[in-house]
C-alpha cells in the first residue's frame, strides 16, 4: 500500500510513460502560487498544472475565458519557484492558439518565462496541426478533450461528453490522431468511465483524467475543490479531502495516497 512521501527524483515525461507501462497511477493538482506549489512538491504530486481555472478560482470570473498569456506567465513563474521535483505543466489560455504561428510564439514565450516542461491546450481535432507544430519545435504538449471549458459557450454548458455512440467513436479517433500528431499526454475531462478506460488502454501516451473515472493513468483536481474552499457548489467528480484531514498538507498527501492506491476516484465521482 502506497503512502504519500516526497518525490525522490525529478519527474519527466519518460518517467510518466514508465509509470503507465507499469500500471502505476500518478497524481496531478492545479496550483497558482509558490506556497501551495511547495506543499505539492513535498507531498509527492507528480504533475502540477497552472490551469486557466485560475480565472474562476483566483480571479472570480464565471468562466476561464478572460485569462491571458500574461496571467499564465505570472502564476507560472510563482509556481515554478516552489517546485523542485514535480513536473510543471501550464495551460494555453483562450485566444492564444488562433493560428499555428501564434500558438508557437505563445508557447515558446510561456516555456521561456515559466520553465514549464509541458503546455496544455484544448481543442481536440481542431488542434491537430498545432500539436504537430509544437512537437516539431520540441515543445511538449498535453492535449485536452472531452469537456473543454474554453468552449463552454459552444458546448452549451459544462456537460459530460462522449455519452452517445457517435461522439464516443469520434473522441477515440481524435485521441489517436492527437497521439500520432506528437502529443506527450492527453487529458480527458467529464467523460464516461467506460470510454475513458478504452481510450487509456488504446493510447501509448499517459492519460490524465478529471471526472473520467478511475482507470486513467493519472488523476487531476483543482486545488480549491480538494481543500473545500470552492465558493460555489463543487463538481460531482471532486472530493473535499479536508473533511478527513487536519491540515492542507495532510489533505494533499491523502489525495496523492488515494490516487496511487486507486481509491480515488470512487464510483460516486465517475460518470456512466
Amino acid at each position: 500500500m502506497y503512502v504519500s512521501k516526497p518525490l525522490d527524483k525529478k519527474i519527466t515525461l519518460p518517467y510518466l510513460r514508465k509509470l503507465k507501462k507499469q500500471g502505476e497511477k500518478f497524481a496531478c493538482l492545479t496550483a497558482y502560487d509558490y506556497s501551495f506549489a511547495r506543499l505539492m512538491d513535498k507531498s509527492g504530486v507528480e504533475v502540477v498544472l497552472v490551469g486557466d481555472s485560475l480565472g474562476m478560482v483566483i480571479q472570480g470570473h464565471e468562466t476561464t475565458l478572460p485569462v491571458t498569456v500574461e496571467h499564465i506567465e505570472y502564476h507560472g513563474q510563482a509556481v515554478s519557484r516552489g517546485l523542485e521535483k514535480s513536473l510543471l505543466m501550464v495551460d494555453m489560455p483562450f485566444g492564444s492558439l488562433n493560428s499555428q504561428q501564434q500558438a508557437l510564439d505563445n508557447a515558446s514565450q510561456i516555456v521561456k518565462k515559466t520553465g514549464a516542461q509541458v503546455v496544455k491546450l484544448e481543442g481536440g481535432i481542431t488542434q491537430i496541426k498545432t500539436v504537430e507544430t509544437l512537437s516539431k519545435y520540441n515543445i511538449p504538449v498535453c492535449a485536452h478533450v472531452g469537456l473543454q471549458p474554453q468552449s463552454v459557450h459552444k458546448m452549451g454548458g459544462y456537460r459530460v461528453q462522449g455519452r452517445d455512440h457517435d461522439s464516443a467513436i469520434e473522441m477515440k479517433d481524435t485521441a489517436l490522431q492527437i497521439q500520432e500528431a506528437g502529443a506527450d499526454l492527453l487529458l480527458l475531462e467529464c467523460v464516461p468511465e467506460a470510454l475513458a478506460t478504452e481510450i487509456t488502454q488504446l493510447l501509448q501516451i499517459p492519460v490524465i483524467g478529471i471526472g473520467a473515472g478511475a482507470n486513467c493513468d493519472g488523476q487531476i483536481l483543482v486545488l480549491q475543490d480538494l481543500i473545500g474552499i470552492t465558493p460555489d457548489r463543487p463538481p460531482s467528480f471532486s472530493k473535499n479531502f479536508m473533511l478527513e484531514n487536519d491540515s492542507i498538507e495532510t489533505a494533499i498527501s491523502a489525495y496523492v495516497t488515494a490516487v496511487k492506491n486507486k481509491t480515488f476516484p470512487a464510483a460516486s465521482h465517475c460518470f456512466s
